[in-house]
């Protein structure tokens, strides 16, 4: 038996990770530093992109009954209310965000972790790490201070911001060190807020306050400080800034969880060292501001998670574990931009500055397309892959295309079918037969019954044809990858781009040990 892949961190992102891996039937450790899982919910935003990943792992349920449903994002400021844009508006079949204890998340995917027969092990530390062309040589320090060197085949570093993954490999964050200073609460509340918003209180003097209603009378509170401030956290004063930025909306009746801390927007230049690949905060840090860390960094998990699977049971190329980089830098480099305008703009000084702000938001949302807009950037739903090298860009005629999130069909049962395989998917459109020599692949006919068919493992009835309208697609095939992403469009009978898209993803004469492996 080859040796495991190791993850390193035990927070949202390496449970992600492990999990994908273990439901693959990949043998692998996951480690974490802490020797009991913290109390500390850092996050509490789920995105409707993170919910469709989630449900392919089997967890949303779970999820959404931790949480409470979010629609709607709102902005005040001087006693009005200068922006309000729903989220229920998103290209999803979960338009909403869950808001949730991470505490919460982390059990979920912990338990799921579980299902598979994989524990988390606790109070193990990463202290060194060596690579060789076949595999990984990492030393751990277990609980009593004894060190050992395991050996495991691949290594996902989801350690966090203070990463000691990332300093073994020899990177470091780079960007903005010069960050804004906040205070957040976890605190139970008296309060006469709508649970279905979000909330942002801009103040003319201190920054903005950002609330967030949990279940029961549970309540996540972000608010800018000043820099300088070296002031401990108290639940005085986050009531004491509520009152003046929030208008008295709400009383706080106790406090889980106070800290401060301050926010930096950078990330690393690469994703992959090897045979290592950071993820999460490990390879990138942003502002709160969008509620997208914890989100960015599941959906890395999510990308690499199947990736590293076909790696280690000897199908992937060197193509598609590289893509886990170049798919998934931009994101996180987009996010940063996103998080820092929305800092910047809740964070003016200038009095002129914030009427401007005010008047703009206020006539923004007020068109339609930039509500929408707006919304799907909250969401992540306009998230897509179409300059993947992992991908084959498609000359067909569909409103698809290669790269994107395969967008839902309501009310014909093919969600159900796509979301349920670990492997991929090739979904077929129109009166074509299946395709041979696809090994590990699950065919899906849209037909209009539900009749079975030589060659298909599935058919799913689409009457209406509500599928070949949704996507543009009259007649022809679509290779769904793992993580519910389009890999390949071919229009009619035309074979052509599955061939081309399995050519460059899969290694089918490879090992274990060397069908992906880069130089360091």
């Amino acid at each position: 038996m080859s040796d495991p892949i190791l993850v390193v961190g035990a927070g949202p992102v390496g449970l992600a990770a492990a999990g994908e891996l273990a439901r693959r039937g990949v043998p692998v450790r996951i480690v974490d530093t802490l020797p009991v899982p913290t109390t500390e919910s850092r996050a509490v935003i789920v995105h409707a992109r993170s919910l469709e990943m989630l449900e392919r792992v089997g967890v949303l349920d779970d999820i959404v009954a931790s949480g409470i449903k979010s629609t709607c994002v709102e902005m005040h400021a001087g006693g009005r209310t200068l922006a309000r844009f729903d989220l229920d508006i998103v290209d999803s079949a979960h338009p909403y965000s869950v808001l949730t204890a991470q505490t919460e998340t982390e059990r979920v995917l912990t338990e799921h972790l579980a299902a598979y027969g994989v524990e988390v092990e606790r109070g193990v530390s990463l202290t060194g790490l060596e690579q060789t062309a076949s595999g990984v040589h990492a030393t751990l320090r277990g609980p009593g201070g004894a060190q050992q060197t395991v050996a495991a085949s691949w290594l996902v570093g989801a350690d966090g911001a203070r990463s000691e993954v990332r300093r073994q490999v020899g990177t470091a964050l780079e960007g903005s060190f010069h960050g804004e200073r906040f205070l957040m609460g976890d605190v139970h509340a008296a309060h006469d807020f709508d649970k279905r918003s979000m909330y942002t209180f801009f103040s003319p003097h201190d920054g903005p306050l950002m609330v967030f209603p949990m279940k029961g009378d549970r309540m996540r509170l972000i608010a800018q400080i000043p820099t300088a401030s070296t002031d401990a956290a108290s639940q005085e004063w986050l009531q004491r800034i509520a009152d003046e930025r929030a208008a008295g909306r709400l009383r706080i009746l106790d406090s889980l969880w106070l800290t401060c801390f301050e926010v930096h927007h950078a990330q690393v230049p690469r994703y992959r060292f090897g045979r290592v690949f950071l993820a999460g905060d490990a390879a990138h840090v942003h502002s709160p501001a969008g509620g997208q860390g914890m989100n960015t960094g599941l959906q890395d998990a999510f990308n690499l998670g199947w990736k590293l699977a076909a790696a280690h049971q000897g199908t992937a190329s060197p193509t598609l574990l590289d893509s886990y980089h170049a798919e998934r830098h931009p994101v996180a480099a987009r996010v940063i931009e996103f998080s820092t305008r929305l800092t910047q703009a809740s964070t003016l000084a200038n009095p002129v500055a914030q009427k401007l702000r005010n008047a703009v938001l206020h006539t923004v949302t007020g068109i339609g397309p930039a509500r929408r807009a707006l919304a799907e950037e909250t969401e992540e739903t306009t998230l897509a892959y179409r300059d993947s090298p992992a991908v084959v860009r498609s000359t067909a005629h569909a409103r698809i295309h290669s790269g994107d999130h395969l967008p839902d069909v309501p009310d014909t049962g093919l969600r159900e079918a796509l979301t349920k395989p670990t492997g991929h998917v090739l979904l077929t459109l129109g009166p074509l037969p299946a395709l041979p020599d696809l090994p590990g692949v699950r065919q899906v006919l849209v037909a209009g019954t539900a009749a079975a068919t030589d060659g298909f493992d599935a058919v799913v009835a689409d009457p209406d044809r509500r599928a070949a309208a949704r996507f543009g697609l009259a007649s022809g095939r679509v290779m769904i990858r793992p993580d519910g992403y389009v890999g390949a469009i071919a229009e009619g009978d035309d074979p052509a781009p599955v061939a081309a898209y399995q050519a460059l993803t899969t290694a089918a004469a490879a090992t274990g040990s060397e069908a992906a492996a880069a130089p360091a």
